[in-house]
């Protein structure tokens, strides 16, 4: 089959997991995560035949948390040996490695550029090891001067996810805001006639089942495939961090891992002479958000952005969920797949359907933004081998930020195509938020978790309520008997009381 000269393909992908000596303190030598992203790269290469590359338009890395690099990009280049007429950064957000592959495709579709590199990397664990250790890094920063004078390209733009409010009440990070969908999910499906100790017992199968998926990933942080009853039980080594969420059903920062891709146009793979059978083909993409701010959603047991963005990256490819035989769903929490899942129309709790490639964040290995990469890498190897079509959900925030990927062993027969739902997103029911005096007095209780010390012990009960105008609040105690009371159990439409600065009353 003739494939047009400008459809986008990936020909080569690399992943590199590197394993600190967990004993003595890191060296001040330790590889940085653009070290390893240099080291993903030259795997990339490998795999794609050994390449001279010769020019690349545009080097792209996804934006870092280890360390504050300036110009990661401007670094891992020189690293890499690789002189890009281009260097580019993501914005923050796990949806990024799929947005550059849309964004790449997009332009080499185009005609606006011909081949690029798109890696990403952490270093967190050596970090935050050599953190404990009082040991100080030897790890470089870009020349502030130089940065001014040549700065990276940043493609993406940032969205602001937090209100005032949220922030000044502490509420907004990822474990505290994933365990109230899972509040909320739990609540819909009692509704609907399942237990909380059965859909608790559902979300932990569903979890050792990734976790097997990672014990066969030979790039997998966590190789240990664990039971259902080893996932949701707390433990020593598996403490309840924010109810009813274990340490294993949080995603797992605590990672050294790099992963890249090479993309180009189907005319420059020929011409590098990368056999065909290598070429993997992006065939459609789509970029979209929920309401930014968790307090103005509709509701928290949906997606909506997932279903629009979703739907139309398969329509783009002519094709439904039926004809996809590979699909990688994010999954820094267990709420991520099961919201997600049900979105895309496919049952998070059933068996026959594998909704991850790798193991997933929490045992694959969560590497902040770049996960998806290792995943899209994955999806790459499985569909040069047997596989047919590969779908890729890559999410940033609070499922807030979505991007799409279908990917083929055949070129798409349109090609690429690119597409966003977002006026239609934005168009959908939001929910008003109060604060204050306004949010004072009664209301019953809509989704709620407990955040657990290092000693597994109740700490800080967070919950959403619901007003009788349909209103939204934040509600927050400290108490120890509300957060051992809340803790236990589900305690969605309990009416409860609030007062002006937010606390949270029984």
């Amino acid at each position: 089959m003739a494939v047009d000269p400008r459809t986008p393909v990936i020909i080569g992908v690399g992943q590199v997991t590197q394993r600190p000596d967990g004993v003595n303190p890191p060296d001040p030598e330790s590889p940085d995560a653009t070290a390893l992203m240099a080291e993903a790269i030259h795997r990339a290469l490998s795999d794609a035949g050994s390449l001279a590359l010769g020019r690349v338009d545009a080097l792209a890395v996804v934006n870092t948390l280890s360390w504050r690099y300036g110009d990661p990009a401007r670094l891992v280049a020189e690293r890499a040996g690789l002189d890009p007429r281009r260097r580019v950064v993501t914005p923050m957000g796990g949806n990024s490695p799929q947005a550059l592959v849309n964004a790449t495709a997009t332009s080499i579709a185009s005609g606006e550029i011909d081949l690029a590199v798109l890696t990403g990397g952490e270093t967190w664990r050596t970090r935050m090891r050599a953190r404990r250790a009082n040991v100080e890094l030897h790890w470089p920063r870009v020349d502030g001067d130089l940065i001014a004078a040549a700065p990276p390209e940043v493609w993406g733009g940032e969205l602001t996810m937090n209100s005032d409010h949220e922030t000044s009440l502490g509420v907004y990070m990822p474990v505290q805001i994933y365990p109230l969908f899972e509040s909320a999910i739990r609540a819909r499906r009692g509704a609907e006639g399942i237990d909380p100790v059965t859909h608790l017992e559902q979300v932990a199968a569903m979890w050792a089942r990734f976790s097997k998926v990672a014990a066969s990933n030979p790039h997998a942080w966590s190789r240990h495939a664990m039971t259902p009853s080893e996932v949701m039980t707390p433990g020593h080594s598996n403490r309840m961090v924010g109810a009813p969420y274990t340490k294993v059903m949080n995603s797992n920062n605590d990672v050294d891992m790099a992963a890249a891709l090479i993309m180009c146009s189907a005319e420059r793979a020929s011409a590098l002479g990368v056999p065909r059978e290598r070429w993997v083909f992006p065939q459609a993409g789509t970029d979209c958000h929920e309401h930014p701010l968790v307090s103005e959603r509709d509701r928290l047991d949906e997606v909506p952005a997932v279903r629009a963005g979703a739907a139309l990256a398969l329509d783009l490819a002519g094709i439904t969920i039926d004809d996809v035989d590979l699909i990688d769903l994010y999954s820094c929490f267990p709420s991520a797949v099961q919201l997600g899942a049900e979105a895309i129309g496919l049952d998070p709790y059933g068996t026959e359907r594998a909704l991850t490639l790798t193991g997933g964040l929490s045992f694959m290995g969560g590497p902040w933004n770049n996960y998806v990469m290792h995943a899209i890498a994955t999806a790459v190897e499985l569909l040069r081998a047997d596989g047919e079509r590969a779908l890729i959900w890559a999410n940033g925030g609070y499922v807030t930020k979505h991007s799409f990927g279908v990917y083929g062993s055949r070129p798409p027969t349109g090609g690429f195509r690119w597409d966003s739902p977002q006026k239609q997103v934005d168009a959908l029911p939001r929910r008003r938020c109060i604060t204050g005096e306004e949010a004072a007095g009664g209301a019953r209780i809509e989704s709620h978790t407990v955040m657990h010390d290092r000693d597994g012990l109740p700490e800080r009960a967070i919950a959403t309520v619901i007003t009788d105008d349909g209103e939204r609040a934040w509600a927050l105690s400290e108490v120890a008997a509300v957060a051992t009371d809340l803790a236990d159990g589900d305690h969605v439409g309990r009416l409860v009381s609030v007062d002006a600065d937010a606390r949270l009353q029984l």
